[in-house]
């Protein structure tokens, strides 16, 4: 059960964080608390799994990039091994099984659009499994901020 302290974190950071030497410092001041509690707060969220992960999120498709969305349809005795092979690709942002047809979804994002189709290739060589790709055609933002 997260607090009014972690509300008013992650809803403050879902704003972005300040460039500059001490990010946490500035923002833990904006938040009237400590630097170091700032960051212990954010770890135990991470920890727990209230956040699955906090870091930047670039526009690959302002430096030529590319996102995609990707389904595949993996047998359940496979799905733990075709999961570490998704998974050891720097390029994929996360995947998620579902209880679906297409049981298997995963987002790449990468620097250029090149390099989408061998990617992918080489994923279906080394799974054997096809995949389903879905460019992204449209970008939606959806916020989630918490009463604190």
């Amino acid at each position: 059960m997260m607090n009014d302290l972690d509300r008013r974190i992650i809803n403050h950071l879902q704003d972005g964080m300040p460039v500059c030497e001490r990010p946490f410092a500035t923002v833990a001041e904006q938040l009237n608390i400590t630097e170091d509690r700032l960051i212990g707060r954010v770890q135990a969220l991470l920890d727990d799994g209230t956040l699955s992960r906090f870091g930047p999120l670039y526009d690959v498709e302002k430096i030529g990039g590319i996102y995609s969305l990707v389904a595949m349809q993996v047998s359940r005795e496979d799905i733990d091994n075709v999961i570490s092979v998704i998974n050891s690709y720097p390029e994929v942002a996360h995947n998620y099984e579902r209880d679906h047809e297409f049981n298997l979804w995963f987002v790449v994002a990468l620097d250029t659009t090149e390099r989408l189709p061998s990617l992918l290739t080489d994923i279906e060589d080394r799974t054997g499994y096809r995949v389903y790709n879905m460019p992204k055609l449209d970008e939606y933002y959806v916020g989630l901020k918490f009463h604190a």
